[in-house]
């Protein structure tokens, strides 16, 4: 079963100890009788959190970077979110490989959401230990940054861009936007994306992320705003409507 999750996680462990600790639960080490701090993946998750906070720190700067260190607090606080954790490993069933102890397992731990969530900063840092950054750094990219979508943690702007964009062409009596896939990057597990946007024969933007999602939206935030000041400019040399006589 583990190979599987090797599989998921496009990484071959060197030290399979490394991904089998990740994965057991201190109900588990209890019930076999182990007591050592390294018989569960408790430490892991300490370790796996500090990486998981510096990747997403690392990703959020090169990705907003013209955000307040507020709003990037806010930002990073959501992603590390145990939350946001339980979802992404929801994602990739990552309760089906989880050792966890007879009482723990019928009570639904594999479901649970701090279990999850403590299994996914485990599994960084077991990453991080057998292959070094680069492994954990892509993990966390492809299975817990990949799909972000920043209005997810309550930002006040708007950030459907894609859905902002199609209502202000409307508005303008512009074609609707088309995207299209212009460049994929990288290996499979880190892929990088480029799309553009369209808008008939005059508007067009690019955007890159790390998935077609995310590159999407940034292309249509790149219109958006070309049309935003197109408008605004409209609106400002428009001549100034004649005073009725008195």
């Amino acid at each position: 079963m583990t190979e599987a999750l090797e599989t998921e996680l496009a990484h071959h462990f060197r030290d399979r100890g490394l991904l089998q600790r990740a994965l057991t639960h201190r109900s588990r080490a209890y019930e076999e009788g182990l007591a050592e701090v390294c018989s569960n993946n408790e430490q892991l998750e300490f370790l796996g959190d500090a990486i998981l906070g510096f990747v997403v720190s690392e990703w959020l700067v090169a990705q907003f970077p013209g955000d307040s260190e507020g709003r990037l607090s806010k930002l990073k606080a959501h992603l590390v979110s145990s939350a946001h954790l339980h979802q992404a490993a929801q994602a990739m069933n990552l309760g089906q490989y989880l050792l966890l102890g007879r009482g723990e397992d019928l009570s639904g731990g594999r479901e649970k959401k701090t279990l999850l969530a403590n299994a996914m900063e485990a599994l960084i840092a077991a990453l991080y230990q057998d292959g070094g950054m680069g492994p954990a750094r892509a993990f966390v990219i492809k299975r817990i940054l990949s799909d972000f979508n920043s209005g997810e943690a309550g930002g006040p702007e708007v950030l459907n861009f894609k859905g902002a964009l199609k209502e202000l062409a409307q508005t303008m009596n512009l074609p609707q936007p088309t995207y299209i896939i212009l460049e994929e990057r990288g290996p499979e597990h880190a892929k990088t994306f480029v799309i553009e946007v369209r808008l008939g024969r005059n508007w067009a933007g690019l955007g890159q992320g790390v998935s077609k999602k995310s590159a999407s939206q940034e292309a249509a935030k790149i219109v958006l705003e070309k049309l935003e000041q197109q408008r605004l400019s409209d609106d400002q040399n428009a001549p100034c409507p004649k005073r009725a006589a008195d």
